[in-house]
């Protein structure tokens, strides 16, 4: 099971049982996939920003 993970989307590479259980953890935390997107947009360029201080 793979998680790709980028500034506005959101890649899942696996068995289908796998990503359903993924979906499943991830639906614990976040109600919608928008939500999701969201928070990992916000901490995607936090991420970038604090690369580019160096």
């Amino acid at each position: 099971m793979k998680v790709y993970v980028h500034e506005k989307q959101i890649i899942l590479v696996g068995k289908a049982w796998e990503i359903k259980q993924k979906l499943k953890e991830y639906g614990e935390q976040f109600q919608y996939v928008d939500k999701w997107t969201n928070a990992i947009s916000q901490n995607f360029n936090s991420y970038k920003q604090a690369d580019c201080r160096h």
